[in-house]
C-alpha cells in the first residue's frame, strides 16, 4: 500500500520517537501520542494525554466497522476530512448541523453547540448502532461534552469512543472530570488545554492506523 504520509511528517514522527524514549505506551497510544506532538509541537501533551483501557482498539474496531464521527465544530471536522478520505472514507458530521438557529438553542436551555450535539448524537446514535455506533470528537465545546454525557447518563445509546479535548476555562475542567467518570472509552487532556487540532489530531492518528 503506498504511503499516506509526507517524508517531512515521517522525519518528524522519528525525531518525536528519538525525543521521546521509552513511554510504557502501547502501540496505538504511542501513534497518538506522536501526532498530538507533532501537531502541538509540545513535548508536554505527554504527561496530560489519558486513555482508558482499550479505547484506541475500540476506536480502531469502530472504524474498520463503518462508524461515523461527529465533531462539535466545523473546524475539527475540516481537519479530520482529508485523512478520513485517504483510509477509510469514514462518514463526518457536525453537531452544528443541527442546529437551525439560535432561538432552538436558547429554548432548550443549552448554547448552540451543545443542542446540536444533542440532536445529531440521538439521530446518528439511533441510525448507527452496535459496532457502529459514532465515535465523538469534541475538541472546543465543553457544553457539547456536558450534553453528550447528559444522554449516556439517561440511558442514550454510547458511543464507541469520545476524544473529549475542549478547551478554556469555563466549564472545561468540569466537563472533563464528568467524562474520566463515565463508562465509556475516551481519550482526553487533562487541563485547560486541548483544541480542534489536538482532537482532529488524537482521531487522524486512530484512522492512519486503521488502514494498517
Amino acid at each position: 500500500m503506498k504511503s499516506i504520509d509526507h517524508p517531512i511528517f515521517k522525519e518528524s514522527i522519528r525525531y518525536i520517537q528519538d525525543r521521546l524514549g521509552y513511554t510504557g505506551l502501547d502501540d496505538l497510544q504511542q501513534q497518538v501520542l506522536e501526532r498530538l506532538i507533532h501537531t502541538s509541537g509540545d513535548f508536554g501533551i505527554q504527561s496530560l494525554l489519558k486513555f482508558s483501557n482499550g479505547a484506541c482498539q475500540a476506536g480502531i474496531l469502530a472504524l474498520r466497522a463503518g462508524a461515523p464521527i461527529i465533531t462539535d465544530t466545523f473546524m475539527a471536522s475540516a481537519a479530520i476530512t482529508p485523512m478520513a478520505s485517504k483510509t477509510l472514507n469514514t462518514s463526518i458530521y457536525c453537531a452544528l448541523d443541527w442546529v437551525s438557529n439560535q432561538n432552538q438553542a436558547e429554548g432548550e436551555g443549552l448554547t448552540k453547540t451543545a443542542s446540536g450535539m444533542k440532536s445529531a448524537y440521538i439521530e446518528l446514535s439511533n441510525e448507527f448502532r452496535d459496532a457502529r455506533s459514532p465515535i465523538v470528537v469534541i475538541g472546543s465545546a465543553p457544553s457539547a461534552l456536558i450534553s453528550l454525557l447528559d444522554l449516556i447518563e439517561n440511558d442514550c445509546f454510547s458511543p464507541n469512543l469520545i476524544v473529549g479535548m475542549p478547551v478554556g476555562f469555563i466549564g472545561v475542567l468540569e466537563s472533563k472530570r464528568r467524562l474520566s467518570h463515565a463508562k465509556v472509552n475516551q481519550i482526553s487532556i487533562k487541563s485547560n488545554r486541548g483544541g480542534a487540532a489536538l482532537a482532529a489530531a488524537s482521531i487522524n492518528a486512530l484512522l492512519r492506523a486503521s488502514i494498517k
